[in-house]
């Protein structure tokens, strides 16, 4: 499955039909132009567009930041309101639609071949989201968890450590899996358990 057929200059309409909208289950949180923010739940997406489900919804029209797992961080302004949630546009260079178009066809071919990382784990962002990183060298750095489930974490970092490399967050051994905008994203080698997750991860 492919979604940009090709990076030449074309009209506003065909460009539209560029992009397919594949069926996802994305987690994330979204904040509206009050400063408000709320979890989210994404339905379906393209690299112009999202559904989503949500608790708060705006006006169309209005500003949208959400930070997805998987994707990381996308802007846009709400376009319809949808049953319990909205539609919004995904604003973005060529260069970031061609990488979010990547991205999808990674995550719609996950979900039909129903690959191991398909754990789709309820989020929390941790009381205390600082936490230490010790990487494959042993060397050490101060990072914050950005949220995290029972199988992983996304991480906001200066420094992002090699893909596939192995980390203990705090004493949880894990695995970088991919990079985001503004950190990196970790798989748990071993599910944690809910009841001892923010302890194991976060600094004393």
């Amino acid at each position: 499955m492919s979604f940009a057929q090709k990076k030449s200059a074309v009209p506003v309409a065909q460009e539209r039909r560029r992009f397919q909208r594949v069926k996802v289950h994305l987690l994330g949180r979204y904040m509206l132009p009050d400063r408000r923010e709320f979890p989210c739940q994404i339905i379906n997406m393209s690299p112009g567009g999202l559904a989503l489900l949500a608790p708060g919804i705006g006006n169309v029209g209005d500003r949208v930041i959400a930070y997805l797992d998987h994707i990381g961080r996308v802007e846009g302004k709400i376009t319809r309101i949808i049953d319990n949630g909205f539609a919004m546009t995904v604003g973005a260079t060529a260069r970031k639609r061609d990488k979010l178009a990547a991205q999808l066809t990674w995550l719609a071919n996950r979900d039909i071949l129903n690959l191991p990382e398909d754990r789709r784990h309820d989020r929390i962002v941790p009381r205390n989201p600082i936490a230490l990183l010790t990487l494959e060298d042993g060397s050490k750095m101060t990072c914050r968890i950005i949220d995290l489930s029972a199988s992983g974490a996304a991480i906001a970092a200066e420094n992002r450590p090699p893909l596939k490399s192995l980390v203990m967050l705090g004493k949880v051994q894990s695995r970088v899996v991919r990079n985001l905008e503004e950190g990196f994203a970790l798989e748990f080698v071993h599910e944690q358990s809910a009841e001892t997750l923010e302890d194991a991860v976060s600094a004393r």
